[in-house]
């Protein structure tokens, strides 16, 4: 095994690198969860939370990954038997649809080629034609991280309010949150689902449920069994900063600090270096020659770049050479993509020049792997970077709004 000096650059889309701060913060003693020093930290990443999701409404956090907070969200509000419409957009999507089946909910799923986000046409005319309203809840993944492409949470509301259906809007932003522009309230959905470990800057750990009036109305009227995931009685435990089980305590000390830098830096300012980013990485793969795998310019990611090898080289030896050579970890292709594509991280803790060297090691990888391509792309990137449009004017902000 190669030696390798200085430190590791892990460039997949998630978990993200975790920076200083953050685990400094988590770095404390074991404190009573119990007691008042826990309830005024409950209470502060309870509020600093809406914040983020751009909500007035409760957001649930649960010592738990992503996957759990998709079930909390089903077993909430949905009972078995219920329908529900979903658009496969990628792997993501996919395993969403899996834990449904398992939660034995009926599913119409719009079929997607994983290259676009979610038509928002082809959910209006279902939802068009569901004129008994049989179909409980729309269920969208935002940012998929298999594949790099957005879908416009905005449109798929605009289609459900066009076609006059009562069904939920329920969201997976695991990817999204804190590295997208995300609102909540603002675009009327119902049920948010988020993790920890990509734009929130943490260890994976952390799940979260953002709920509206209408979800929580939903989750009194229905009656499935759940236990762990019950909102009402977590509700019931934060309005004394508490959990009606152990939190990941320390997990939530590095949750008040990671939210805390959001906010110095600015949401807005968050979300545009994320754009910066993504818009540099992807004028690097146009001049290498390479195809993205999302193909829609709209829904290009500013979280991610996901890029098709050409026909006849493997995506996971290039990564293999990159990781061994240059001590860089690179996104594998899911599922359908194993093999045919990798994904470049730009989330998160992240600046210039990390992806300067980032987009150095997959240009030096290219090279290495003997993957037909052209020169140029670090050079095409620094071009975007450098321009003095494109450079943020931070002001800072130390309050959580």
């Amino acid at each position: 095994m190669a030696l390798h000096t200085g430190r590791h650059f892990l460039q997949i889309p998630g978990p993200t690198n975790v920076p200083d701060r953050v685990l400094r913060a988590m770095d404390m003693p074991t404190i009573d969860h119990r007691g008042p020093e826990f309830a005024e930290l409950g209470f502060e990443v309870l509020k600093a939370c809406q914040s983020v999701f751009q909500t007035t409404q409760p957001v649930i956090i649960y010592p738990s990954s992503g996957t759990g907070a998709w079930e909390a969200a089903i077993v909430n509000t949905l009972s078995p038997g219920d329908k529900v419409l979903m658009a496969e957009t990628g792997q993501f999507a996919m395993l969403w649809r899996r834990l449904a089946e398992r939660c034995k909910l009926d599913i119409d799923m719009v079929p997607g080629d994983w290259r676009h986000g979610a038509d928002p046409k082809e959910i209006e005319a279902r939802l068009a034609a569901d004129t008994q309203h049989q179909i409980k809840a729309v269920m969208v993944v935002h940012n998929e991280t298999s594949t790099a492409c957005v879908t416009d949470i905005r449109e798929v509301r605009g289609a459900m309010d066009r076609a006059k259906h009562p069904a939920l809007l329920m969201v997976d932003t695991v990817s999204g949150l804190g590295s997208l522009d995300y609102q909540h309230d603002a675009w009327g959905v119902d049920v948010s689902v988020s993790g920890s470990q990509k734009g929130l800057m943490l260890p994976p750990g952390l799940g979260f449920n953002a709920v509206s009036e209408k979800a929580l109305a939903a989750s009194k009227a229905n009656d499935s069994v759940r236990s762990y995931w019950d909102w009402h009685e977590i509700l019931a435990a934060n309005k004394v900063g508490s959990w009606p089980y152990t939190p990941a305590t320390n997990l939530l000390y590095g949750l008040k600090e990671a939210i805390a830098m959001l906010h110095e830096e600015g949401l807005s300012n968050v979300f545009g270096r994320h754009k910066r980013h993504g818009a540099a990485a992807r004028a690097a793969v146009r001049t290498w020659g390479l195809d993205m795998v999302c193909q829609e310019p709209a829904h290009y990611s500013p979280a991610l770049t996901a890029v098709m090898m050409p026909p006849g080289h493997d995506a996971d030896r290039f990564r293999e050479i990159v990781l061994t050579h240059f001590d860089m970890s690179l996104g594998t292709g899911l599922a359908k993509l194993k093999g045919k594509a990798f994904r470049i991280g730009h989330i998160g803790h992240f600046n210039d020049l990390m992806l300067m060297g980032t987009l150095s090691g997959v240009e030096m990888g290219l090279d290495l792997a003997g993957v037909p391509h052209q020169a140029g792309g670090v050079l095409a990137a620094m071009d975007i970077l450098k321009r003095q449009d494109t450079i943020p004017m931070v002001q800072p902000q130390t309050a959580v709004a």
